[in-house]
């Protein structure tokens, strides 16, 4: 009676029936299997492909898609709230309670245009519980759970309505129709301060590693580069932060010097840190067309 099985069901209310017969099997033998791993080791997850909003070359029939959250990445792995690195966000009891002991993957999410926010309550040990009471949950996957987009999608569904939490939301999302929908949606979400769109393959199957069958769609480009130097500024930005030179993963050095606060110019980003740029496609010699600073990588 005190089986992993009998005490995963009760937890996700089979026994009153709240969830169809099939999503109570399928959670309870996935939960079996996810026990059945080290749960101190973060499983890889699925990473998404960039898809160029102006010339779509994808078959997108069949896809879903999602407005895009600006926030923090969570991984919840039966136990913990992680970081996509592993690391420990110390949410409050009562904000990870109603979580089960299947991994299930989400954005934690205050709003748009909100990620400095949110990213400085996740990195918090100790953040207040006001803070946390602004912070919602917006599940979008099963990571590494057996079955398609659309079989995950139906059992996470399920799973959310039947605990009835407000801080514990399913990810909005809509079937694909034409690629001039999806551009005009596209538009009408970043000119309300969206960040852009997701893009699930409903017949995908989830994979550790980065895949079509996971896009992301933004009206700009976006990209990863690590500082090498803080150039000092002239004219006005005397004594401050005139640009940063980066190096990307290719190993190609470019300045940064546009998209800086007059308070981040004074305080930048330290040599050795990750940034996060914006850009308009690259020259021939590889480098960004006019890069201009987005934010520091917080992958705590």
């Amino acid at each position: 009676m005190n089986s992993p099985f009998i005490k995963h069901v009760a937890k996700l209310r089979c026994a009153s029936h709240v969830l169809s017969s099939i999503t109570c099997f399928a959670l309870s033998t996935y939960a079996l299997q996810v026990n059945a791993t080290d749960l101190n080791a973060l499983p890889p997850l699925q990473l998404a492909e960039s898809l160029d909003h102006a010339n779509l070359q994808v078959d997108l029939n069949g896809y879903w898609y999602a407005e895009k959250l600006d926030g923090v990445r969570g991984y919840w792995d039966g136990k913990r709230l992680l970081t996509r690195q592993g690391n420990l966000i110390h949410a409050p009891e009562w904000f990870i309670q109603s979580l089960p002991n299947i991994a299930m993957e989400g954005e934690l999410w205050i709003g748009r245009q909100q990620f400095d926010r949110v990213s400085g309550i996740a990195r918090q040990h100790k953040a207040t519980d006001l803070d946390w009471r602004s912070v919602s949950f917006y599940l979008f996957d099963l990571p590494h759970y057996p079955g398609t987009f659309e079989q995950r999608r139906t059992v996470l569904e399920e799973w959310v309505n039947s605990i009835n939490e407000s801080h514990i939301n399913a990810v909005a999302v809509s079937a694909f129709k034409s690629q001039i929908a999806l551009e005009e949606q596209l538009l009408s979400w970043t000119k309300k301060g969206a960040e852009g769109i997701m893009l699930y393959r409903g017949a995908g199957l989830y994979q550790a590693k980065r895949t079509y069958d996971l896009l992301k769609l933004k009206s700009y480009e976006d990209a990863e580069a690590r500082v090498i130097e803080i150039l000092p500024g002239k004219g006005k930005y005397q004594g401050m932060l005139g640009a940063l030179l980066v190096e990307d993963s290719n190993g190609v050095r470019f300045r940064v010097g546009s998209g800086f606060s007059d308070a981040e110019r004074k305080t930048p980003p330290e040599v050795g840190s990750v940034i996060t740029y914006r850009f308009n496609g690259k020259t021939r010699y590889g480098k960004p067309r006019f890069a201009r600073f987005e934010r520091i990588r917080n992958d705590f």
